[in-house]
């Protein structure tokens, strides 16, 4: 019966309506189902054997990697280790079930140790639980009100500021670890930290030191000579297997904790009283705010990598579930991980499957070798988040920080040393509300009023585009108004379209009257992506503040002295040059003007 009517559909006629008028409905329909479904139900309706192993490789490798982190990140966190085992699992299934992105993997993440640190300390393990399901409760809201794109809001020197700042606080918490130092309550601040450290520093552990050295050497050669290998793995075997074997008196998650339970515990709803929820708003604000933006990010990585497209909404109602299961078994935060979705990718996973595969993966290694995981020196735990911290900090963005305006330096500075030495919620609010008013001071530059003269009339004839015809081989797109953050997703016009587009892409800047460092970063990121593709990239007619900050951030050293025309005759007489010379392909691609 299906074998006929798939045979009889396309042979249907314009004169048959009903049949016609559902076959024409069929497309808008699926669209607009895939623009509020999971991932996974998309990616199953053409599910295949080789698609399944390529998620299976991909869900174990990650799943492996993942366990390491796991219970480094709930060490840190001031919380047992299988507690973040319990997060990875089980958030981890949720937000791949559910998810909007294409391959993200989910779990405890670096962002929230020194946040949860900080709840756990002033409010307990029930008040960390009850915060995290409130968390996953604001997540949730986001999503159902289409506020997930609203994350974008949030520019590029804070997300840089509090990212530098997180980094340093993680690297700080695991000296005494690294060390084997004999500390028994380390401070909760950094500079209490440090002293305290100092003080202590004569109970060094050489054997805890040398093994943690060792492990951070190899993880450091592993990143830059085999990247593709999982080195947090080959160390966290070898390192334990060697402190196991040699009977080394180093500190190790069963001296320390007791071992890991095996399996997952019962669901246990936290206590909650009003007063409770009142004092705990703050904080699940900070956890669902730094949760909506690294899912973000982390999906918007596994685009690039993939090359597809997430859906920011359906996503955060993904990470708002997890956030809400996960301390119903004793768990912590969750959130998207950007290095373990790489890891997951480089590994070949195509679709959410593959975080489903991973999650299963650490429940199977819970159920059946916790035991093992027992004997896993602290000190190589502490070299492995050492290695992460380095990797997070996002360090080679600082000297592009600062090649921008002082008011985005200042926004940086101001929310790096605050998520140092202050709190972290302080610190994103106060870099939020700088933000803000750099935003509306950028804006209302913007405005002027200036009277036309016979000058403006000529100069501006270069710039009209209303006497010239584009050559085969060449397209325009123009940016209209400040190319701010909040705004630069809609270079996608242009991303979304690259194999569209002819050999020469000429970006009109004539009328984008503002840009900051999240605006030069998306067109720097553009720019690659075209280039990358084999396409050429030319700019053109470029305002007084867009150009100055743009030379000095080194645009032009990124997209080439050339390339940066004074209007659009310049960038067609350009355009026309490489063309002639055969620099770039000029074959007719599809809908190229």
């Amino acid at each position: 019966m299906l074998g006929v009517i798939a045979h009889w559909l396309p042979n249907l006629t314009d004169g048959d309506h009903s049949l016609g008028s559902l076959m024409f409905l069929a497309k808008p329909t699926r669209a607009l189902v895939d623009s509020k479904s999971p991932k996974l139900f998309q990616a199953l309706r053409v599910y295949n054997l080789q698609t399944f192993t390529q998620d299976l490789i991909a869900g174990l490798t990650v799943g492996l990697v993942a366990l390491p982190l796991a219970m480094a990140f709930s060490i840190s966190s001031g919380m047992s280790p299988q507690a973040g085992i319990y997060t990875a699992i089980v958030a981890g299934f949720l937000a791949s079930f559910f998810g909007g992105s294409q391959a993200q993997i989910s779990g405890p993440t670096g962002a929230f140790v020194v946040v949860v640190a900080g709840i756990v300390t002033k409010y307990g393990v029930d008040g960390l639980f009850v915060c995290t399901l409130m968390a996953g409760v604001l997540l949730v809201i986001l999503g159902l009100t289409g506020l997930g794109t609203a994350v974008k809001f949030i520019p590029r020197p804070v997300v840089v500021g509090f990212t530098n700042g997180i980094a340093l606080l993680i690297a700080s918490t695991q000296i005494k670890d690294f060390f084997g130092l004999t500390i028994d309550k380390v401070p909760g601040d950094l500079l209490g930290r440090m002293s305290a450290i100092a003080k202590h520093f004569d109970t060094i552990s050489v054997s805890a030191t040398a093994l943690a050295g060792l492990a951070l050497a190899g993880l450091i050669l592993f990143r830059k000579f085999v990247p593709r290998v999982p080195g947090a793995i080959v160390i966290l075997i070898g390192g334990t297997a060697c402190a196991f074997l040699l009977h080394l008196p180093i500190e190790t998650i069963q001296t320390r904790f007791h071992g890991i339970p095996q399996g997952l515990p019962g669901i246990k709803m936290p206590a909650v009283s009003l007063t409770t929820f009142q004092e705990l708003l703050s904080p699940a604000i900070t956890v669902a705010m730094l949760g909506a933006i690294e899912s973000l990010m982390s999906a918007v990585v596994a685009d690039r990598m993939l090359k597809s497209k997430h859906n920011p909404n359906v996503e955060l109602i993904a990470q708002g579930i997890a956030n809400i299961a996960s301390p119903l078994f004793g768990g912590l935060p969750a959130t998207g991980a950007i290095a373990r979705t790489a890891t997951n990718i480089r590994s070949g996973a195509k679709t959410p499957v593959s975080g489903i595969i991973h999650a299963i993966t650490l429940l199977v290694i819970l159920l059946v070798a916790a035991p093992l995981a027992n004997h896993i020196p602290l000190s190589l735990l502490a070299a492995i988040l050492m290695m992460v911290a380095y990797n997070m900090g996002e360090w080679a963005e600082i000297p592009q920080i600062m090649k921008l305006s002082k008011a985005d330096i200042a926004v940086w500075a101001v929310t790096f040393g605050l998520t140092v030495f202050a709190d972290l919620t302080v610190a994103v609010q106060t870099g939020m509300i700088l933000a803000a008013l750099l935003y509306i001071t950028k804006v209302t530059r913007t405005t002027t009023v200036a009277e036309v003269t016979d000058e403006y009339l000529s100069d501006g004839r270069d710039h009209m585009l209303h006497f010239h015809e584009l050559p085969a081989g060449v397209t325009i797109f123009r940016i209209h108004g400040p190319f701010l953050f909040g705004s630069t997703d809609k270079i996608a016009e242009i991303t979304d379209r690259i194999d569209e587009l002819p050999a020469v892409v000429i970006i009109r800047l004539r009328n984008m009257t503002a840009i900051d460092g999240t605006g030069i970063q998306a067109l720097e990121e553009m720019t690659r992506e075209l280039v990358s593709s084999g396409r050429h990239v030319l700019f053109c007619g470029l305002r007084e503040q867009p150009a100055a900050l743009m030379a000095k951030s080194g645009f032009q050293a990124h997209v080439g002295v050339a390339n940066l025309c004074a209007n659009v005759n310049e960038a067609l007489a350009r355009a026309q040059e490489l063309l002639d010379n055969g620099e770039l392909f000029t074959e007719t691609l599809p809908g190229h003007i």
